[in-house]
């Protein structure tokens, strides 16, 4: 059953973040859009590319009034040892923004993500400052996410939200949208048709 439109899944994680260790839960995101997503495991090879990749966004997502935790079923001292090696050595050192360890797995289970091996699959939810889940995308292991793409869906959905029209497929900031009713929808379809 899909968990889009409900109320997040509740958390209380202990997590890292720049080399000191602390508790982060859901109730800390109130108010806040918050960027969720989980990873298989520390000192692998996708993950970090992912990782780094959402950290070097931080501002981006910061300047959209959104948050990011990445979560794994990994301890908080692996955490902590990955965020201290270089990355030039596979590490994640630098990290903008923290990691939560899930390491009794009830987490990914309630995301609906925890995969057979006792790993995460490569889950991503975007919940509204109200705590209600607009977006989640799951890949399998073997494929990253793309940050772009995880920014153009936030800005759709706090268009949205603000707006109360509807985004179309591949809409970007500034494109058009459409109202969510018959008749107004078809000013839309207009105007792409010309």
């Amino acid at each position: 059953m899909s968990i889009i439109g409900q109320a997040a899944p509740d958390f209380s994680m202990e997590a890292v973040e720049k080399g000191s260790f602390k508790q982060v839960s859901l109730k800390d995101y109130e108010g806040k859009w918050l960027v969720l997503f989980f990873y298989p495991l520390d000192f692998t090879f996708v993950c970090p590319t992912e990782i780094l990749a959402f950290s070097q966004a931080v501002d981006q997502f910061k300047n959209l009034n959104a948050e990011l935790l990445g979560v794994s079923v990994d301890s908080k001292f692996t955490h902590l040892a990955w965020t201290e090696k270089p990355q030039a050595e596979g590490g994640i050192a630098g990290l903008e923004y923290p990691l939560a360890s899930d390491l009794s797995k009830q987490v990914a289970t309630r995301y609906n993500v925890l995969a057979p091996g006792g790993v995460a699959l490569r889950g991503l939810f975007i919940v509204d400052p109200k705590g209600i889940i607009q977006h989640a995308t799951v890949n399998n292991l073997a494929v990253g996410r793309s940050v772009d793409e995880t920014l153009r869906v936030l800005q759709a959905f706090q268009y949205v939200a603000e707006h109360g029209e509807v985004c179309p497929a591949g809409w970007e900031p500034g494109s058009a949208t459409m109202k969510a009713d018959w008749d107004g929808s078809k000013e839309y379809f207009k105007s792409a048709s010309a």
